[in-house]
């Protein structure tokens, strides 16, 4: 199926890079926001230099897009007041300018970072209350709750994808649990974009069929995606796989520790 014009937010990033090169694939066109300049590489490619606190510059680089990839933003633990500017106000914009400009379906790039305070042996679905691991965590529960009010308030068709760990193969124990294979990443979005035109909003965890996983896979009547990478085909690989886990240990793992968010604190 074709995706007609869709724009991809973030596009110079990790995820972004590498969803970049599928989407001009089967898309008629690509739009490509960041605000690190970027260069044009294929015929259906626009280049955007944006700032996504720049709420007209987004709304100018979106118009004439069909569906929004919203991937930009601060990818990591940092102070509240740098995650609400770039995360929440950013995705403010891109919400705003696609109910502006008539843009129908938005994917929003959450992260399994929203729900990390949930113990290892609990198999976490998205409809459970947030338990977010830092302010990052706690930027994307934000972000998720923007994506609702657009979709109940102005009749958006939103879906958020709480993202696992990206990464060509697992390379730590936690990744047998949270990784998500590129392979699988692309199925999650092309779902995404591709969902059925009454999908109102959708919470869902984008996660790799990994047998040691503590989220819940998609209902298929939600968002119609089965992962089929395997973390565990890598497990001889990593270190400490054999190990039991602590099934009462959060599931973010170090991103739980309170050192972890404390540099990024006010003094």
């Amino acid at each position: 199926m074709g995706l007609g014009t869709v724009a991809l937010t973030g596009a110079a990033g990790n995820i972004g890079s590498f969803v970049r090169r599928e989407l001009r694939r089967t898309a008629t066109r690509v739009i490509l926001l960041d605000r690190v300049p970027l260069r044009r590489e294929a015929e259906n490619e626009d280049v955007h230099t944006v700032d996504l606190r720049d709420a007209l510059a987004v709304e100018s680089a979106l118009s004439g897009a069909d569906q929004v990839i919203h991937l930009g933003g601060v990818p990591d633990e940092a102070p509240l007041a740098d995650l609400l500017d770039a995360n929440v106000l950013g995705t403010h914009h891109v919400l705003e300018a696609a109910r502006r400009t008539g843009i129908k379906r938005v994917v929003l790039a959450s992260s399994n970072r929203v729900t990390g305070f949930y113990p290892v042996a609990h198999l976490t679905g998205p409809g459970e209350p947030v338990r977010p691991d830092g302010l990052y965590g706690v930027s994307k529960a934000a972000v998720e709750a923007l994506g609702q009010l657009y979709a109940d308030k102005f009749g958006l068709s939103v879906i958020s994808l709480r993202i696992g760990s990206f990464e060509p193969v697992p390379t730590e124990s936690r990744h047998l649990a949270t990784w998500l294979s590129p392979r699988d990443a692309m199925g999650y979005i092309r779902a995404a974009l591709t969902a059925p035109a009454s999908t109102h909003f959708v919470t869902v965890y984008a996660v790799s069929a990994n047998t040691r996983r503590f989220w819940a896979l998609p209902d298929p009547e939600v968002l119609d995606y089965t992962p089929v990478d395997n973390a565990e085909l890598h497990a001889g690989d990593i270190s400490g796989a054999d190990l039991p886990a602590d099934p009462d240990a959060p599931q973010a793992g170090p991103y739980a520790l309170p050192d972890f968010t404390i540099p990024h604190l006010r003094p």
